[in-house]
């Protein structure tokens, strides 16, 4: 079960939500809930948990205030829920990466849809996680922090993870930066400043290093080799490997066995 801290001024709505879905049956539970903005950071610092849901309607301009205070110190996913007309809001929300944004009432099937969408996230967060990380739990570090939402080297690291292990998959930085909640124009800025290449190059050069590997010690036929390294179209995998190696796949792969023969003779 993920730990949930649900946050609204309002005592009726607060417990509207409480009621309207059954939260074990999307693997969430409410282990606290609190009706002062002032009490959501002590709460943090305290407590771990695996979500943050805010009802910010009628209190707009303190409830970004409460994210952009989190977002300095933590990047625990946030459920905003608001009114309806409120697209300020919506548009500054997402400068702070929050997973979703619902419109009051809350709707039991987008409350459930949205829930989905992280604990989706969270299993992704948790499996790219060293194991000496509790798992699943977003704490705020009481310590003074600059005040930049910066994504550690970890958060990179993360990235590099979830490459190597969705490779034969269609990969975007979009669809990353979407499960880490970042912005995924800056997501790629600080990968490039981290790495020297560009998430695009580093993608190109994985794939293209692994299918190196797969022609020279399978015997897997190239079309096969194109599909587990994430190339659905064969034409576009002999034109990216032939710009990277300067040779096709299959001169490539005669080419190696070849110089393996001969070193085995000699």
């Amino acid at each position: 079960m993920y730990k949930l801290l649900l946050v609204d001024q309002n005592r009726h709505s607060l417990n509207h939500t409480k009621k309207c879905l059954d939260w074990g049956s999307v693997s969430f539970y409410i282990k606290a809930t609190t009706n002062q903005f002032t009490e959501v950071v002590p709460l943090l610092e305290e407590s771990e948990f695996s979500l943050l849901i805010i009802n910010i309607k009628n209190y707009n301009s303190s409830g970004v205030l409460l994210v952009n205070h989190i977002r300095q110190k933590s990047q625990i996913p946030i459920i905003l829920i608001g009114g309806r007309s409120d697209f300020r809001i919506v548009r500054k929300a997402l400068t702070y990466q929050v997973s979703d944004y619902l419109t009051e009432p809350v709707q039991t099937c987008e409350l459930k849809k949205s829930l989905l969408t992280v604990k989706k996230s969270l299993e992704l967060d948790f499996k790219t996680k060293a194991p000496s990380c509790e798992p699943h739990c977003y704490c705020i570090n009481a310590e003074p922090q600059k005040n930049t939402y910066e994504p550690s080297p970890s958060i990179i690291d993360k990235v590099k993870q979830y490459i190597d292990a969705e490779m034969h998959q269609n990969i975007t930085l979009k669809k990353i930066s979407s499960l880490l909640h970042f912005n995924s124009a800056y997501l790629g800025q600080k990968f490039k400043q981290h790495e020297n290449i560009s998430f695009k190059e580093y993608l190109i050069q994985k794939r293209m290093e692994k299918a190196k590997v797969l022609l020279v010690h399978t015997d897997m036929k190239i079309y096969e080799i194109a599909n587990k390294v994430g190339y659905t179209e064969i034409d576009w995998f002999y034109k990216k490997f032939k710009e990277y190696t300067g040779l096709s796949p299959n001169e490539y792969r005669n080419k190696r066995v070849e110089t393996k023969f001969n070193k085995a003779i000699y």
